[in-house]
């Protein structure tokens, strides 16, 4: 097997679930500091997604940081560094890339949440038994 063949063979990370444009996301990584190392959470919007399943996939994700500054970061699918993601919530979208947010500030920033509706077990719920009435 040739190096270029066992970098791309390399497995997903199984703490990402599937991301869409859109999404509300944390993102956990690992922060080296001189020896130490720990863990920071970039939470925000994602953006983009790069490239499918190979091993430069990626995607984007953008927050709004103090004084209304956007800061934008990507982040590899495959990375060691990616400790986890989760989904904190859907927004509605109707586009593959949201760089529109860039020019956007403020409420005009917001996106639409997206309602999801949770399945409802096969099985009805039964009501108790009530007392007969004396």
């Amino acid at each position: 097997m040739n190096l270029v063949h066992a970098v791309t063979k390399r497995e997903a990370n199984p703490n990402i679930p599937e991301l869409h444009p859109g999404d509300r996301v944390k993102v956990h990584t690992r922060i080296v500091e001189g020896d130490r190392e720990r863990i920071q959470v970039f939470q925000g919007t994602v953006m983009r997604l790069r490239k499918g399943k190979g091993p430069n996939a990626g995607f984007t994700v953008r927050r709004i940081a103090t004084h209304g500054i956007g800061v934008e970061r990507t982040f590899l699918l495959n990375s060691p560094r990616v400790e986890k993601v989760e989904v904190a919530g859907h927004t509605h979208v109707r586009r593959a890339q949201l760089y529109y947010l860039r020019g956007l500030h403020g409420k005009a920033a917001r996106l639409k949440e997206k309602r999801m509706v949770e399945p409802t077990s096969a099985a009805p719920a039964e009501k108790p038994a009530e007392a007969p009435k004396e």
